[in-house]
């Protein structure tokens, strides 16, 4: 620290560089959690309707 001078921010550039990564891979992540959930959901929906569809067949074609 002695040989830098007195106006040196390196380790404060250092450290901004590193929180801008942190804050980067977090948000990618917060993203791909969310990408995940809400195709979950939709995939979800799809099975439901499907389910509601058979069982609406199933009711119908017991009746003729």
């Amino acid at each position: 620290m002695a040989d830098r001078g007195w106006y040196d921010d390196s380790d404060y550039h250092d450290a901004v560089q590193q929180a801008e990564r942190a804050t980067r891979f977090g948000w990618a992540a917060i993203a791909g959690t969310t990408g995940v959930l809400g195709c979950l959901l939709i995939t979800l929906a799809v099975i439901c309707a499907v389910a509601v569809l058979a069982c609406l067949y199933v009711v119908v074609s017991m009746n003729y």
